[in-house]
């Protein structure tokens, strides 16, 4: 090659080599993501079983500081202060002699032979009669998500089938059945990968539920350290879900809530009914906190005189005679006879043979070991402190509001306790 071919072919390269190699001034500038804004969304926790001075051990500096930056309340369950029960009110707004689900175990007339049971409760019958506020926001286009709520996983409006598989109803568009093998770690990370998603399939109202500190306060009692310990793991997963909240730039309105408080009990605190009534006038249907009695035919006035009436560390009613202030008895599932044991004691259908449970709750609402969690925190909320006690019936119509859903017609409660706490 000729040497000026060689310095052609040299200053060539020289030429290509400047158009691919950056200068030496430094790299580019990054581009700038746009984040984006989000909406709140409402999410409604319910830690069961959460007594409201469980606070006051010092132990739960998450839900402390959603108190202070909201509201709080000791909240009044509605009778009886039963777990199923309870969720349906929070979510309805009716009482549960309205709403139908009127204990943990119920019969009815119409489906003789059947019993409802906490495990096995799909059959939408049993719930139809009063509509929760997933089936509401669905109706109203806002998209929701349950995880775990009592009823949640039920086709509401539906019927049951021959083959035991529901038929139409609605549910929130997405839901997870009750499984108490999920750690409470995976409910919250289930409930914040809901809310990665994009916005047009993401749930604008979530439920979630641990279950931890209702089991501990049966099997220890409220005030032993095995309950305090299961009350720093989930304020621990309040935490984990605030910051979740706050890494993906999703604002919430936060409503935590429990279903009841719980009350210590004891064996020696145990009225045998075999010692009250003679067994072959009655059937017994639920035993605990209260009893409830289907009389055997033609024993009915036998079964009176030895029930009726008030007896040492309980009272015996027709359930038409329940004290109107308990706001319970119409509902036909209800059986004909109903006692109430004094709080802390219990009504078993034998003397106990050996040491049960250390915590039991089923009692009258107003007993302060009954009360309930109350706290709500978020955007809509203003920093309002302590309110005054309320029914829990008034949970469903705040929530509402924070949807932007209509007011309920014919609802037991209203938002009167909130609305000085609800920013405009």
């Amino acid at each position: 090659m000729r040497w000026t071919t060689r310095i052609f072919a040299a200053a060539l390269c020289a030429a290509l080599q400047a158009c691919v190699t950056p200068p030496l001034a430094g790299p580019p500038a990054p581009t700038t993501a746009v984040r984006e804004v989000r909406a709140p969304v409402t999410i409604l926790i319910s830690i069961d079983g959460f007594r409201p001075d469980y606070r006051n051990r010092g132990v739960t500096p998450n839900l402390d500081a959603l108190a202070k930056s909201g509201i709080s309340a000791a909240m009044r369950p509605s009778f009886p202060s039963k777990t199923f029960p309870n969720h349906w009110t929070l979510v309805t707004g009716l009482r549960p002699d309205r709403s139908g689900i009127v204990s943990n175990a119920m019969e009815d007339a119409a489906l003789p032979g059947v019993k409802f049971t906490m495990a096995d409760s799909q059959d939408p019958f049993w719930w139809n009669a009063a509509e929760p506020i997933w089936v509401t926001a669905e109706r109203a286009g806002v998209r929701s998500a349950t995880m775990f709520w009592p009823g949640s996983n039920v086709a509401w409006g539906g019927t049951k089938a021959k083959d035991k598989k529901p038929v139409g109803g609605m549910r929130a568009e997405d839901w997870w059945p009750y499984d108490i093998e999920v750690p409470p770690a995976q409910r919250v990370a289930g409930a914040l990968d809901w809310l990665r998603r994009p916005a047009a399939t993401r749930p604008k109202f979530l439920t979630l539920y641990f279950d931890t500190i209702d089991s501990a306060g049966h099997t220890y009692g409220p005030d032993a350290p095995e309950t305090t310990a299961a009350v720093v793991d989930v304020d621990g997963m309040i935490g984990d879900l605030v910051a979740g909240l706050r890494g993906l730039g999703q604002p919430a309105n936060l409503v935590i809530v429990a279903d009841h408080g719980m009350a210590m009990t004891s064996p020696e605190r145990t009225v045998a009914l075999d010692t009250i009534a003679d067994p072959a006038d009655y059937r017994l249907f639920e035993s605990g906190p209260f009893a409830s009695f289907y009389p055997v035919e033609g024993h009915q006035p036998a079964l009176e005189k030895a029930l009726l009436g008030k007896h040492a560390h309980f009272e015996c009613w027709r359930k038409a005679d329940i004290p109107a202030r308990l706001r319970y008895g119409t509902n036909a599932r209800i059986p004909p006879y109903f006692c109430l044991a004094e709080t802390g004691w219990l009504l078993a259908k034998t003397a106990p043979r050996e040491a049960g449970g250390r915590g039991n709750h089923g009692y009258d609402n107003f007993a302060p070991d009954m009360a309930a969690l109350f706290i709500a925190s978020g955007p809509a909320i203003k920093q309002a402190g302590t309110l005054a006690p309320f029914d829990n019936v008034d949970v469903a119509p705040l929530l509402r509001d924070l949807l932007g859903l209509p007011a309920g017609t014919g609802l037991d409660g209203n938002d009167a306790p909130f609305r000085a706490a609800l920013a405009k």
